[in-house]
């Protein structure tokens, strides 16, 4: 079974990317033989299309409601043949695996077609294509087309796998508003030496860039009626941040875990600014509080924060409850704290509470009672013995947002970089207002907090005939409390994609389907009951209108002999 050509072909308009995988495989046994089609495509993506082409016949995936999909499934395959095409691999990752038998001296087409939204961290967009080929490939391409009417500030390139000759096989052609990366290696180029038919091509291939920002009020785009606003201010003052670090140490967490925990908060303290407030907690069944109240990070605080750091150990039982509770309890009596500034929690743990109470709905709501809307809870999960979905919930009802940490070698890497990401909030109610009898399904448009770093990113549909679309974004710096205003021409806006032929056309309008899709299943982790069945109802009806696999949705595959096969969206709390 030979690869004879291996194609990713990656479009990305105004951040919003279109990835085709097309994978052409040939079987010269002179039996007929297994043919595997097994990509890793980014967790963020949503998989909108599949299609395997044998013998002059197509077979394509069909986008059901789960349920529905599952029901088929389980008529068609009762002698409990399993098939679930897509798993997790990694924190980025998830795989997509079909495999069909090839008669002799047969080819087969598989085509992979998913769409994402790249986000903005830490100052830039990243485009994650993973190259696994696993064999050595004739004709191996990679192309990314970038059009960013903005202009590109800057792009790069970063691979796990470059060598010196690969490196030939890379182009890169810019001007102001787009780029094109084309990665091309022969056969002698993928080879890991002369001799051995073993190929080099073996992980990550990353684009990276940011855009330009003139405007103060972000930018519009508009393209056939459906319009997107980014907006990420720059140099503005940092707010002071007052953060309690709530830090497990509970048996689970001996050896490894406790060691990169003490490696990654020493490393935060040190990024803690002179007029940032915070504390410890350190839980296992007991509670204890480092200090009674906040500390302002002078020096020497730090350093006798980092000490108690060091001699961190880990033993005994959960109480997550208590040692939420003891956090908030700080912050609602901390005195002398600078007026405009940001509280907030951070929570890792690794496990389920097992001390103190133990009814996780009971806990999400003592904690939101007590939190009641004043401080942002981040809830980090280590590894995976702990209840994802609970840490996730508690996180979105109090205006946070949860990660999970892998048990790598880079998981103090991980820490530090999600501290990275809060650790210098210039924003707090944020509100993008939009003419409202001229607007159809806005997503998101009023947030509690921007990091430095990061992207706002509003969509919706213009309903009426209007020629400006006015906007205003009214927010409180460090400094001031701000509003800005911009007008877009919608006729001048649209002819800025209408020029550019290669563009793929209702890319706002899927853009808009897929935000709002993330959103109303986000929305829907912290809602109640009877308002979580309705915003996964309206999920739902989007991915079926613009055939995404969500989590909400299955991919139907039948295979030649009428096997039919499943794709469903993993999701990180499973």
């Amino acid at each position: 079974i030979k690869i004879y050509s291996l194609h990713v072909d990656c479009k990305v308009t105004s951040r919003f990317a279109h990835t085709v995988i097309t994978s052409r495989i040939v079987n010269r046994a002179n039996e007929s033989r297994e043919a595997t089609f097994e990509v890793e495509i980014p967790k963020t993506a949503f998989i909108t299309n599949f299609s395997m082409s044998m013998d002059g016949a197509v077979y394509p995936g069909i986008i059901k409601e789960k349920a529905a999909a599952q029901n088929e499934y389980d008529t068609a395959v009762s002698q409990g043949q399993s098939a679930g095409l897509v798993k997790i691999t990694d924190r980025k990752l998830e795989q997509f695996h079909v495999s069909v038998s090839v008669a002799a001296a047969s080819k087969v087409t598989f085509e992979l077609t998913y769409e994402e939204l790249l986000k903005r961290q830490l100052g830039k967009y990243e485009l994650l294509i993973k190259v696994q080929p696993k064999q050595l490939v004739k004709h191996f391409q990679v192309d990314v087309h970038i059009f960013e009417p903005q202009g590109i500030r800057f792009l790069e390139t970063d691979s796990t796998f470059m060598t010196n000759e690969l490196t030939e096989a890379l182009t890169k052609v810019q001007n102001e508003t787009k780029a094109h990366i084309s990665f091309k290696p022969t056969l002698d180029q993928q080879k890991k030496n002369s001799e051995l038919d073993e190929t080099l091509l073996n992980g990550d291939f990353v684009v990276r860039y940011d855009v330009k920002r003139e405007a103060t009020a972000g930018d519009i785009q508009i393209v056939n009626g459906y319009f997107v606003h980014y907006f990420a201010p720059q140099e503005m003052p940092v707010f002071p941040k007052n953060v309690i670090f709530v830090i497990d140490r509970s048996g689970s967490m001996t050896g490894r875990k406790i060691e990169q925990t003490r490696d990654a908060l020493l490393k935060i303290l040190q990024d803690l600014r002179p007029e940032d407030h915070f504390s410890f907690i350190t839980f296992n069944n007991k509670v204890v509080e480092w200090k009674s109240s906040l500390l302002p990070a002078t020096e020497e605080n730090v350093a006798s924060a980092a000490a108690l750091v060091q001699t961190l150990t880990a033993r005994g039982g959960t109480d997550i409850s208590g040692a939420l509770l003891a956090a908030v309890a700080v912050l609602d009596k901390a005195e002398r704290l600078p007026e405009r500034s940001v509280s907030m929690i951070i929570l890792l743990t690794d496990g389920q509470p097992t001390s103190g109470e133990r009814s996780v709905e009971v806990i999400q709501e003592n904690v939101q009672k007590a939190i009641n809307g004043k401080y942002a809870l981040f809830c980090l999960g280590f590894g995976f013995d702990v209840s994802y979905k609970f840490l996730e919930k508690m996180a979105w009802s109090n205006g946070g947002i949860a990660r999970r940490i892998y048990e790598n070698a880079d998981a103090a890497l991980q820490l530090q970089g999600f501290y990275q990401e809060v650790a210098t909030p210039i924003l707090m109610q944020i509100e993008m207002q939009y003419p409202e009898n001229s607007i159809e399904g806005l997503t998101k448009n009023n947030f509690k907090l921007f990091f430095e770093g990061s992207e706002i990113t509003v969509s919706g549909k213009i309903s009426n005939e209007l020629d400006l679309l006015p906007v205003e974004i009214k927010a409180q710096s460090h400094t001031s409390n701000l509003t800005l205003k911009e007008e877009a021409n919608v006729k001048e806006k649209e002819q800025v994609f209408q020029n550019q032929g290669y563009i793929f056309g209702n890319f706002i309008e899927r853009l808009w389907a897929y935000l709002t899709i993330q959103q109303l299943l986000e929305e829907a982790i912290s809602a109640q009951e009877e308002d979580q069945k309705a915003l996964e109802a309206q999920a739902l009806d989007l991915s079926l209108q613009y055939s995404f696999v969500t989590p909400l949705t299955s991919m139907v595959v039948t295979k030649p002999q009428q096997q039919e096969e499943l794709a469903n969206k993993p999701t990180e709390a499973g």
